[in-house]
């Protein structure tokens, strides 16, 4: 039989029947759904689809949030020959949505309620759309408008009269059929679909499976979105693989609400893993953080003192208790039944790890959450490689780095004339394997100048210690670029400084073969208010804006020379002028992608008159008439 996804999820739902499959709070409560029970609300959806005229090869899109349905309407339509459409919640401009179902040629999109506006905003202009299927009941519903649930009851009247003739359909599919057209996050006006194919998703699967260890008993709340690729491939169908279960968030009115919902959802759900990115894992240290903070200085002090401890006891992961270090141990102990079992239990009591991805993930926030005792266990990928290529395990990581390669994918690093790097020196990350995807939709010139000879060029810097791990430092897109030439990738430098500092929330360094760095500066305002309020300085006198920005300048400083972190990165790509913004980087304002990246090139343009500041003698100095402007307003 074909390495295609119906065949792979036959064999998970025939070996784990009676496992559950998938946790969904509806009614008040999580209710359980077993592999036996998602086959058949699959099989029903797909066969309904069939009867709705789909053909082999067509594209239907989903837009919702991660549900039981979003399982079975990616696999439905797998199982009846044609492509899902993974597309995110979060694109709210109407233009970029239609884009990408204009380019796919949609002729079905399965939507929930809370996002079946927006096509019925742009349907009109959708001329290969045909119908669109409700996840949940509407007041009002178009004609060209179905509900999913009447799609499954079509589905079992055509079971029971063509099983055959459905049986035939998905067996009958290839391994190098497309699966997915994954469209990138549209950091620029013209997305790329990247077209991965039944074998990209079971061959990455299968690498991955080799690597990561989940009992059929785990359960993970998948908490990313699941159109993410990290989310869709080891959220779904890695599960799937090892016979766990996934359990959903539950659905608010709003995404904030839904957002609202992780914390609550968490104690009930009690994971025994979870998946994050590099922004949800500030955010979960910021509330624990908070939450030690609220206790009072006194363990506060002690909370910092235990993280101190745990930092030199466990060092790299790979050392751990190793040498003198083990003399800590005794004392870590305590520390771990003192302060840190007791946040543990807000995730539940069973978290025994993290799987990071997405981005680079700053080893300082490694540090932490090993230290806390749920280890976050960065990999590394990108969706046009299905998407895992390396990831730390418990038994085999270092922290700042994204593992070792996955069993079955090769990675070279090679330089601007494509020669192969030795190990420790950094360039350009290739990957070869099954799970490289096939290319990208309508699009030849790009797919020619990603792959080659069978390489995928991932536009990723990095390098490979002489133990295989991996380490990513960014993207060349977003490389620093100075006056002569040498470059430099900036993610690495925002992330440990933002880290280190709690003053400084977001920061985007630019140079643009200039003679020194500047910085686009987004303020910790609640830090900012603490530390004025205790040292009784106003934000709304001169001496007291000059007093917050040289605090601002002076977490900086502690990576120049004579700084606390000096020697971490060359001094000549630490910012020697920096713009206070009054406003974040967000996904609302366009600044951050679906991913939560940032959008460098809008950000950019958007601020190019205080970045051309930053280059004049005035803007240089930290207390600028426009640094103090913002700081005048940050009440």
């Amino acid at each position: 039989m074909q390495r295609t996804l119906p065949a792979f999820f036959e064999d998970c739902a025939t070996k784990f029947a009676n496992n559950i499959f998938a946790w969904e709070k509806t009614n008040g409560e999580y209710e359980g759904l077993k592999y036996s029970q998602m086959r058949s609300l699959i099989h029903k959806f797909s066969a309904g689809m069939m009867q709705l005229g789909i053909q082999k090869g067509n594209r239907s899109a989903l837009i919702s949030e991660g549900r039981n349905y979003w399982v079975a309407a990616e696999l439905g339509v797998l199982y009846a020959g044609a492509v899902n459409v993974p597309i995110s919640t979060k694109i709210e401009e109407l233009n970029d949505l239609k884009f990408r179902l204009v380019h796919s040629g949609c002729r079905f999109v399965v939507v929930s309620k809370n996002h079946a506006e927006k096509i019925r905003k742009i349907k009109n202009d959708l001329s290969d759309l045909d119908k669109i299927i409700l996840l949940d009941k509407v007041e009002l519903k178009d004609s060209d408008e179905i509900y999913f649930d009447d799609v499954l009851a079509m589905g079992e009247n055509y079971l029971e009269t063509s099983q055959n003739e459905f049986d035939q359909r998905w067996q009958s599919l290839s391994e190098n059929d497309y699966a997915n057209i994954c469209y990138t996050s549209g950091t620029t006006a013209d997305p790329k679909g990247i077209i991965l194919t039944h074998r990209n998703y079971t061959a990455n699967v299968e690498q991955c499976f080799e690597k990561l260890y989940m009992p059929e008993e785990f359960v993970n709340l998948l908490i990313l979105p699941w159109d993410h690729a990290f989310a869709h491939t080891a959220g779904v169908y890695l599960l799937m693989k090892h016979g766990a279960a996934i359990a959903s968030v539950q659905q608010g009115k709003s995404p904030l609400e839904t957002l609202k919902n992780i914390p609550k959802n968490i104690m009930e759900v009690r994971p025994h893993f979870l998946y994050s990115v590099p922004a949800l894992a500030k955010s979960f240290r910021k509330n624990i953080e908070n939450g030690v903070r609220e206790k009072g200085e006194k363990i506060e002090k002690l909370f910092n003192k235990a993280l101190n401890i745990a930092y030199e006891y466990n060092a790299e992961g790979w050392n751990r208790g190793k040498g003198k270090k083990k003399l800590l141990k005794p004392m870590y102990l305590l520390y771990d039944k003192l302060i840190f079992s007791k946040i543990r239990k807000n995730f539940g009591g069973r978290l025994q790890f993290f799987i990071g991805g997405g981005a680079a993930l700053d080893i300082e926030l490694q540090r932490f959450f090993y230290a806390i005792g749920i280890p976050m266990l960065q990999g590394y990928g990108l969706t046009e490689a299905a998407p895992v290529i390396s990831t730390n395990i418990m038994s085999e990581h270092k922290l700042g780095s994204s593992g070792k390669i996955l069993p079955g994918i090769e990675v070279k690093i090679v330089n601007d004339a494509d020669n192969t790097l030795p190990a420790g020196v950094k360039g350009e990350i290739c990957v070869k394997g099954e799970n490289v995807m096939f290319g990208y939709w309508k699009n030849e010139r790009a797919t020619s100048e990603t792959l080659k000879n069978g390489w995928l060029y991932t536009g990723d810097i990095g390098y490979l210690d002489e133990d295989g791990y991996i380490y990513v430092m960014g993207r060349i897109k977003s490389l620093l670029i100075s006056n002569d030439g040498e470059k430099f990738s900036p993610e690495g430098i925002e992330e440990s400084i933002t880290e280190q500092s709690e003053f400084i929330d977001q920061l985007m360094l630019y140079n643009s073969q200039s003679p020194y760095t500047v910085a686009l500066l987004v303020p910790n305002k609640d830090a900012l208010h603490r530390w004025a309020k205790n040292k009784n300085i106003s934000h709304n006198t001169p001496e007291g804006q000059k007093a917050i920005l040289n605090l601002l300048d002076g977490e900086i400083a502690k990576f120049k020379s004579g700084g606390q972190f000096e020697k971490e990165y060359p001094e000549r790509w630490i910012p020697s002028a920096i713009g206070v913004l009054g406003e974040g980087f967000t996904e609302e304002n366009k600044f951050m992608n679906s991913t939560l990246k940032m959008v460098r090139s809008k950000i950019t343009d958007f601020y190019k008159n205080r970045i051309d500041y930053l280059y004049t003698a005035e803007g240089k100095n930290i207390c600028n008439h426009q640094n103090m402007t913002i700081i005048s307003r940050i009440g």
